[in-house]
């Protein structure tokens, strides 16, 4: 089937008057066929086949029928006329049987190509692939295919004989359907862990879709909302401006990057990757609303620190004392604390606001004491919410890891040697200042809303993947429909429409209602998160929470 046929004649564009000017000279005798088709520039077969398509016409309904601007469809009063399924209508072109009393049409022309889908099933569809696709369970091709094959039955429609015989709608009309609606494209989606989608297991969702999960969530409204109140509060209480708020994060740095892309040989593909994780270096960085970052904090992995680990390192940056994993401890927190508090120079007397995510290693008794009594607030996020309340994951490590993949690619090619964590703080301050610049940094704080501050930064869209979170009301009364759990799409077929799986592509149109048909949702639920099976032991959900504030200091500090 040609997907993109153009048309390249004039063939059958001709307006339906002039044929019915010409079947009137015909049946008046003033002309012959061949007379009337070269009179008007038609074809002569053409004309003889109206002449008996039209032979039930009078007269005068050839004369009277110029207000059809429709030239599609002309209404020509046969039995044997059936309406095209899924073809629009138009109200002037439909006439009654006088015979049987019904409505009949006949088209002009080409007949137009006959949908599977009326407008209002394809726009329930796309609906339905939108709403799976924010929540991070969207369809693949095939699956679209075979979800509108199913739909078709469900809703008793005429469907390709080729649809039966492969279970799936064919290849064709999905690049119509999608050629159609412009809202859908096929994107790749993110490969993001279900960890990041809810802290719950996910007892109804497959681990194919969790796989492929495109996207990390918000949470719910709930927390984000705790999340302004609590930075609204903190902002009033310490009167602070935009070089008061301050947001850290940790980064990790490896010896193996992600090279670039080259330019290599047309059909051959050429993989070569080192079979290496790499040896991990962490570094803490500091940045304000106001566009200032301080010197990164860097964690080396090992068990004793050497001095020359800073050879060529960033200016001013503070290297704390090897431990054997390179991720951040308690001990590294109170170290890095003491190193935010000597560059930014805050006090009692000057206070500061720090935005920082609710890891473990932040909430121990001495660095909460240590902020406090330097003046620095600390405000936790809540939880799997910093992909979009970070202002540093935002606008600045994405760039960040760029230009260290760049810098990485640059050292190999200048070093005949294998890279080591040595290496790191040298490309480190190469490339720092390129990505953790002033514009950069202050479109991070903007677009998490943090400052200027607006709590309306986020759509209903961005909370849209927690809906696989969501747990029903347990209080709520049931319904006497199928449910999704213990209905398949086919028994709902039968529930609802009262049919048997079609076996040929004959199958007549439904005559029920649109309120008789299944639901999308029914033929193929959207996932959603089981039970809860309780928390972790030793391991509390955390929630915002302003941490410096002495109830929640004390409470941290009986855990």
């Amino acid at each position: 089937m040609v997907r993109n046929y153009v048309k390249k004649t004039n063939r059958a564009n001709q307006d339906i008057q002039i044929m019915k000017n010409a079947v009137l000279q015909v049946r008046l005798g003033k002309n012959t066929i061949r007379g009337a088709a070269k009179l008007y520039g038609l074809n002569d077969k053409t004309v003889g086949n109206y002449c008996k398509k039209w032979a039930n016409l009078s007269n005068e309904d050839l004369k009277t029928h110029n207000e059809n601007e429709n030239v599609d469809d002309v209404p020509i009063p046969t039995r044997e006329a059936q309406p095209a399924l899924g073809a629009p209508q138009t109200p002037g072109a439909i006439v009654q049987d006088a015979a049987e009393g019904r409505f009949v049409t006949a088209q002009f022309g080409y007949s137009r190509h006959q949908n599977v889908f009326e407008p209002i099933h394809e726009k329930l569809l796309v609906e339905n692939l939108q709403k799976a696709s924010d929540i991070c369970f969207g369809l693949s091709p095939k699956e679209v295919r075979q979800f509108a094959y199913t739909y078709a039955v469900a809703c008793n429609r005429r469907i390709p004989q080729s649809w039966i015989d492969t279970g799936m709608a064919g290849p064709d009309w999905l690049a119509s359907f999608l050629k159609r609606h412009s809202t859908l494209s096929i994107r790749s989606p993110q490969a993001t862990s279900s960890v990041n989608v809810s802290a719950t297991s996910l007892a109804n969702v497959s681990a194919t879709s969790l796989a492929n999960v495109s996207a990390k969530c918000l949470h719910n409204t709930d927390d984000v909302s705790a999340f302004f109140d609590n930075l609204t509060t903190a902002i009033k209480r310490l009167k602070v401006g935009p070089a008061d708020i301050w947001n850290v994060d940790e980064i990790g740095v490896t010896t193996v990057q992600k090279p670039d892309r080259v330019i290599a040989r047309e059909g051959f593909r050429q993989i070569g990757t080192s079979a290496e994780r790499g040896t991990l270096v962490t570094v803490a960085l500091a940045v304000s609303a106001a566009g200032i970052s301080i010197p990164p904090f860097i964690v080396f992995p090992g068990v004793n620190f050497k001095e020359h680990f800073l050879t060529d390192g960033p200016v001013g940056s503070a290297v704390v004392d090897a431990n054997p994993s390179g991720w951040m401890t308690e001990d590294n927190s109170l170290r890095f604390a003491k190193h935010f508090v000597t560059h930014v120079s805050c006090s009692t007397s000057k206070p500061c606001l720090l935005i920082l995510v609710n890891h473990e290693s932040h909430l121990s008794a001495d660095v909460l004491g240590y902020f406090k009594d330097n003046g620095v607030t600390l405000l936790s996020l809540p939880p799997h919410c910093s992909h979009k309340l970070q202002p540093l994951e935002r606008s600045v490590f994405g760039p960040l890891k760029k230009y260290i993949n760049t810098a990485c690619d640059s050292w190999m090619a200048n070093n005949k040697r294998p890279m080591t964590i040595h290496d790191i703080p040298s490309i480190l301050a190469s490339i720092l200042h390129l990505a953790a610049t002033p514009e950069n940094i202050m479109a991070g704080f903007k677009l998490t809303g943090i400052y200027p501050l607006n709590r309306l930064i986020f759509s209903d869209a961005d909370f849209m993947p927690s809906y696989v979170i969501e747990r029903p009301d347990p209080t709520s009364p049931s319904t006497s429909r199928p449910t999704n759990a213990s209905c398949s799409a086919a028994e709902l077929c039968e529930t609802y429409m009262h049919i048997d799986t079609p076996n040929s592509s004959s199958c007549r149109p439904s005559t029920s209602t649109h309120l008789d048909y299944p639901t999308l949702e029914q033929l193929r639920p959207l996932g959603k998160a089981g039970p809860r099976l309780g928390t972790k032991k030793g391991k509390k959900k955390r929630k915002s929470a302003i941490l410096t504030d002495t109830p929640h200091k004390e409470a941290l500090r009986q855990e």
